[in-house]
């Protein structure tokens, strides 16, 4: 048995379903907060009081309003990523690239530096656009008769992932950019001290994090080309997928309405140059203070109805695309429901204090990352 074999035997043997870990972290922090001491230490209650009420705190939680929007809006920027990366632009982008990806080492450093670029713009659209890309590259290589190293190919689909939430679609990045949001966090105790928002030029047009990302664009293609040369390569062989046949349909009325490309054009165009009305109107436009979930949602809608052009087209990719949102609409709340529990049984304020009793401001940054 390789030692590949013997990794994903263990991760088999050790991980469960990310639903199961979930789960498992629920009960978990159930557990500790009944066990964690109450804040109100005038009154004593019993541990089946006690344990009502921090299921009542995870409860609280589950189904908290502002938790719900922000799943929601999650499941919309994985959702119209995909979608985007499904149209017909996008597949002739890959297209145009497919000539350059002569050898192994080619195709790893092109691959990862475009699933890089998209996956800063988008997550959802990075993670669907590496694995189409992917795709397209072994076809091609089959029919070239190129060598490839399909395990160093495909790392190379997922390196998006390396530098998305230090993009304009990380999900704490456009969150804490929501007025407000930063404060409902806090406890009522530091509430004023917390600033109203975070906008992108204090996040992702800082210093710090462009010159994180700009290392990663360079430094991460060039990995990938200088382990193409080195790694072994086959000419990969790929089972041939019947294609889709297509029955030719007389189209009547409304359903014209849902074929012609006019329709989504212009809705798309329509929505894009709202959004960009919405960017120059805005009061602090140079801080970058427009975007937000709303605000990248929108924009994603626009440009995925533009691309795809046909009403059908679109709602046959998001048919395609909505199974990738499960995850978020499964796990998500059980998510919350551990937040309420931290939160109200004062647990996030005792690690935080104590966090804050043995760190200086250099050291803060480095316990809060492990």
């Amino acid at each position: 048995m390789s030692f590949f074999d013997k990794y994903i035997k263990a991760v088999r043997f050790l991980l469960p379903s990310p639903f199961t870990i979930a789960i498992a972290l629920t009960i978990f922090t159930l557990i500790l907060g009944v066990l964690w001491p109450s804040p109100d230490t005038s009154s004593e209650i019993s541990w089946t009081e006690k344990t009502i009420t921090v299921l009542n705190y995870w409860n609280d939680g589950l189904w908290n309003s502002k938790g719900l929007a922000f799943a929601i809006q999650m499941m919309l920027m994985l959702l119209l990523g995909h979608v985007l990366a499904l149209s017909k632009p996008i597949d002739k982008l890959i297209n145009q690239l497919l000539p350059f990806c002569k050898n192994n080492a080619k195709s790893a450093l092109l691959i990862t530096l475009f699933t890089l670029l998209v996956s800063w713009f988008n997550w959802g659209l990075g993670l669907v656009f590496g694995a189409i890309f992917c795709k397209k590259i072994m076809e091609y290589a089959t029919k070239s008769s190129i060598a490839l190293n399909l395990g160093l190919i495909g790392a190379a689909g997922y390196s998006g992932l390396m530098i998305w939430h230090g993009g304009i679609s990380g999900s704490s990045l456009v969150k804490i950019s929501e007025h407000g949001h930063l404060k409902d966090l806090a406890p009522e105790s530091v509430k004023s001290t917390v600033p109203e928002l975070m906008d992108f030029s204090q996040t992702v047009f800082s210093s710090m994090n462009i010159t994180i990302t700009l290392s990663l664009l360079v430094l991460l293609p060039l990995t990938m080309y200088i382990l193409g040369k080195r790694a072994p390569i086959k000419i990969p062989e790929l089972v041939k997928q019947k294609e889709e046949r297509k029955d030719e349909v007389r189209l009547i009325g409304a359903e014209k309405l849902d074929q012609s490309s006019f329709t989504g054009i212009f809705i798309g165009l329509a929505i894009v140059v709202f959004c960009v009305f919405l960017a120059f109107e805005h009061p602090s436009t140079k801080s970058f203070q427009f975007i937000n979930p709303n605000y990248l949602n929108l924009s994603l809608l626009g440009l995925a109805l533009l691309c795809h052009g046909s009403i059908n087209s679109f709602i046959k990719s998001v048919e395609k695309a909505i199974g990738g949102t499960a995850g978020i609409l499964i796990q998500f709340p059980l998510y919350f429901g551990i937040m309420g529990v931290v939160k109200d049984t004062g647990m996030i304020s005792d690690i935080a204090a104590y966090f804050q009793t043995i760190s200086t401001e250099f050291t803060y940054p480095l316990y809060t990352l492990l």
